[in-house]
């Protein structure tokens, strides 16, 4: 059993914010019923929610080698089908209000809200026998590309977090971030090794619902991504006070130096920890942190390497780079690198085609004390409220919509320039939907032509942001 150790059984594992619990033999008990009608290794699509449903049938699956590909339980029924049509699951853990959107499947088990459906044909879906989890890529434009993880992938990871943030099982996590993104689900993985007690729900900061919990349950710890720092300072989180709170933690995207200067003197005036961490989906998420004692010191830095792990520099020849402050692309080794992707259902059989190393596509320089920072990224990625966005995969999204397109951005937002005036909002709105992010992130702009060089390649640098 990968998580739900029997030393934690008389443990309180989760309480959900409509008041229920359940001790991690109850949860134990609860997956084990679920995965008694499923009763054998074979792909699930999980549909998510931080509740205490989304949770059973994750320890169900990740328990029992049954192989979910986690995803958001709100996601656009034709996003959903093309993942349907890609990997063709046998069964499928969603809300029960989401049921009757699948005709093709019957319901076979209930659990509270949830329904587990079986597909009206039975599949023998090749499983390569290391593979654990599937995650998608990024705020995803319904690419089928997946990450696939592995049994040691989360585990490793799992156990390394849990090291360098001295998780036990007197810790208290409320979820801020989502279960299907990788960030979100470390933060489960982590706790449920140590016989924590994770506190789930799906209020925003914006409700006070969420603050009445965080206070009445005694949260310890809090994550989140940049977007999510910036909306605590928007809500004066520093004239708050919760004393049982002793913990934030960030990642999914670079933290402004200025706003990361705050809350790090927060923290040190409030006998907290605020710790900054970098990663990818790619490596089950999480790859680096900065000491909370360094953090003032190392601000802007993405730390040192989590337990286990390596980073170096290379140059675009693919050698390694040595020197001090010289910039490189930023290669990562460590038990928690991903198998590799899938993009169908074949895939699902491949082994490791990874090895134990990723190359983040991030340039980074290396200090004197082996501290890194992110300076650029080699490809075209930003990161939308912690969400990894390829920015030529959303220009080909808009292809079919519009006659030209550019798109640049940084993390949190990104710029489109289009050459039709007048379909501003209308493009905002599509992509907004497309992607699942919310329409704040897109900012749509009237370009009367796309700069273009010689070639015809577009001239990004000339684009404003």
């Amino acid at each position: 059993m990968m998580f739900v150790n029997a030393a934690y059984n008389y443990n309180v594992a989760v309480i959900s914010d409509s008041g229920q619990q359940l001790s991690y033999s109850e949860l134990s008990e609860q997956a084990s019923r679920l995965y008694a009608t499923i009763g054998k290794r074979t792909l699930v699509f999980c549909l998510c929610k931080n509740a205490v449903e989304s949770l059973v049938g994750y320890v169900a699956f990740i328990n029992n080698r049954v192989v979910p590909l986690m995803l958001d339980a709100t996601m656009e029924f034709d996003l959903l089908s093309r993942l349907l049509e890609a990997y063709t699951p046998e069964y499928i853990w969603l809300p029960t209000e989401r049921s009757g959107e699948l005709n093709a499947f019957q319901s076979v088990y209930e659990f509270q809200d949830y329904t587990l459906l079986r597909s009206n044909v039975a599949h023998s879906l090749p499983l390569h026998n290391s593979l654990a989890l599937l995650l998608t890529t990024s705020g995803s434009t319904g690419s089928p590309k997946l990450v696939r993880l592995s049994y040691e992938n989360v585990l490793a990871n799992a156990q390394s977090i849990a090291e360098y943030l001295s998780i036990d099982d007197k810790e208290r996590p409320i979820t801020t971030l989502p279960m299907h993104y990788s960030f979100g689900l470390s933060v489960i993985n982590s706790h449920l090794l140590r016989g924590a007690t994770i506190l789930l729900t799906n209020r925003s900061l914006m409700e006070k619902e969420f603050w009445q919990f965080l206070k009445n349950e005694k949260a310890t710890s809090l994550s989140g991504v940049p977007y999510t720092y910036e909306m605590l300072k928007r809500l004066r989180f520093f004239r708050m006070d919760f004393p049982s709170l002793t913990t934030l933690t960030q990642a999914g995207g670079k933290l402004s130096v200025e706003l990361n200067k705050e809350f790090v003197e927060y923290c040190v005036a409030s006998n907290k920890r605020f710790i900054v961490m970098y990663g990818q989906t790619e490596a089950t998420a999480r790859m680096s942190y900065v000491p909370f004692e360094r953090a003032i010191e190392k601000l802007g830095s993405i730390g040192v390497a989590i337990p286990g792990g390596e980073f170096s520099l290379v140059d675009d020849a693919g050698c390694a780079i040595n020197d001090l402050d010289t910039q490189g692309e930023l290669v990562y080794r460590g038990a928690n690198v991903s198998l590799g992707y899938a993009e169908c259902g074949d895939d699902l059989a491949k082994g490791d085609e990874n090895l134990g190393v990723l190359h983040t596509g991030d340039l980074a320089k290396r200090d004197s004390d082996g501290f890194y920072s992110i300076v650029g990224r080699k490809k075209r990625f930003i990161k939308l409220f912690g969400n990894r966005v390829n920015l030529d995969e959303t220009e080909r999204l808009l292809k079919p919509m519009v006659s030209e397109c550019a798109c640049v951005g940084t993390d949190d937002r990104m710029v489109v320039y289009i050459t039709e005036q007048g379909r501003e909002l209308e493009v905002k709105q599509f992509i907004s939907t497309k992607t699942g992010l919310n329409h704040t992130a897109f900012d749509v702009r009237f370009c009367p032509s796309i700069p273009k060089n010689s070639s015809g390649k577009t001239l990004y640098a000339n684009l404003e942001l």
